[in-house]
């Protein structure tokens, strides 16, 4: 699972997320895998749909939207990881499922239906398919008998998935993506119905939602709900996550030496010197978290029809902001590389807004679900999108397939990129947990 964190995710406007890295299993048999790879959430604030004037809004009407931790990644409880792991295991069942159910409508044999990868931790068989739940938490799996040297099916049993027409195997392959897309859409209306759509607005400056114990901040003087206006002489505009970041930059640049902070505490205006602490890698940290300066309010439908509008509308503003972060993450991967992150990270993500907003997990579901169907349309070894490219190519050449040895070897090399790639970000993402950078 990949994930850009570039700036503070979710909350209406403002995510960046995610999405899985899967393996295929064992080449003995056919599989359907997911290499969910999630890559860049853009930063997206919501346009002013209602007048607040430009004072700052009083706490309580602020949104706490994910707030970014400048020291690392912080899980939060433990009931909010449970949270954010059950929404991201929900997406790959519906994901597999989808897979799972394009087959099994058309008679297709299907032998595994596989969450997680590795090891089994569970499993139980039914109706001749085996269900398991894996060690590694990397996406899942729908396994086909085809190429299995144990089954008794035989090799030009018409029902098998490689001796299907090209639409049938077509449909299978791309099933998991629309299953997404469906449930993203759905986790959206829902959200509408039962809590509204939230609507903010920005203010100019950063709010300080929480100060660590024993930090640089609380040291120096900064306190909970403390916003601030400018940084070094430099204004802080209502640009959302782009105050953030310029916050979290000028911290990170200035590690044992003077920051200064004019800002807002109730009716006072303050100047705050703050000394940076230094981190394990040399960067500044003071030991905040930060948000985009917000006022939110929930919009709910009057009726069905517009309750349908309200979701298409909101549906659409975040798969169009998807596919921009998806485009900065490729045209600008030397700036955007560093800010990927793998599982461990998506679950702190969601950890962090069920922590802070629970409303939220809303659009981290849809989110995820979004970002798992663009980027597994990508036609990339190991993804939906590879192996339908694969099928287009043997439709192209009039039926004939790619020999079974460049076809393993293209599928391979992915799978094996995904892999390292996957566990790498399982590392870092590891050490970037706070409890983890408060032991080194």
């Amino acid at each position: 699972m990949l994930l850009n964190i570039s700036s503070p995710p979710i909350s209406h406007r403002n995510p960046h997320f995610l999405s899985p890295l899967n393996h295929l299993p064992p080449r003995s048999k056919t599989h359907l895998s997911k290499s969910h790879l999630y890559s860049a959430f853009p930063n997206q604030t919501l346009k002013n749909r209602a007048p607040f004037g430009n004072k700052t809004p009083p706490h309580g009407d602020r949104l706490r939207l994910r707030p970014k931790a400048l020291p690392g990644i912080d899980l939060g409880s433990f009931e909010s990881v449970l949270e954010a792991t059950a929404v991201l295991t929900a997406i790959i069942v519906v994901h597999e499922s989808g897979h799972f159910l394009a087959a099994t409508l058309q008679g297709i044999h299907v032998s595994k239906f596989a969450i997680g990868f590795g090891p089994i931790l569970a499993k139980f068989d039914f109706k001749n398919v085996e269900y398991s739940l894996r060690a590694f938490p990397l996406g899942g799996f729908v396994g086909f008998p085809d190429n299995d040297p144990d089954s008794e099916i035989a090799t030009d049993d018409e029902n098998l998935l490689k001796n299907r027409p090209v639409l049938d195997r077509s449909i299978v392959v791309s099933a998991g993506i629309i299953a997404n897309v469906i449930f993203a859409y759905v986790i959206i209306f829902v959200q509408v119905l039962s809590v509204g759509l939230p609507v903010q607005e920005a203010f100019p400056g950063v709010l300080v939602p929480e100060v660590k114990t024993f930090s640089a901040a609380s040291r120096d003087g900064l306190l909970s709900g403390d916003v601030i206006l400018s940084v070094d002489g430099a204004e802080l505009s209502k640009t959302g996550p782009d105050a953030v970041s310029k916050v979290v930059d000028v911290v990170k640049r200035s590690p044992e030496s003077d920051v200064l902070f004019r800002i807002e505490r109730g009716n006072q205006d303050l100047v705050v010197r703050v000394r940076p602490d230094k981190n394990f890698d040399g960067t500044g940290k003071i030991g905040v978290q930060l948000s985009p300066n917000v006022r939110i309010t929930k919009v709910r439908p009057r009726n069905v029809p517009e309750a349908f509008r309200f979701a298409g509308k909101e549906f659409m503003g975040l798969s169009s902001n998807v596919l921009d972060g998806l485009k900065q993450t490729f045209f600008n991967f030397s700036q955007t590389a560093s800010k990927v992150a793998g599982p461990v990270a998506i679950i702190a993500v969601g950890a962090e807004v069920a922590r802070s907003n629970t409303d939220g997990l809303y659009q981290f579901a849809a989110l995820l679900n979004i970002n798992l169907a663009v980027i597994n349309l990508l036609p990339l070894p190991a993804l939906d999108g590879g192996t339908l490219a694969l099928i287009l190519l043997e439709a192209v050449r009039g039926g004939r397939k790619l020999p079974v040895e460049v076809e393993q070897g293209i599928m391979s090399s992915g799978i094996m990129l995904v892999i390292f790639l996957g566990l790498f970000l399982i590392v870092k993402d590891t050490l970037s947990l706070d409890f983890i950078q408060e032991m080194l």
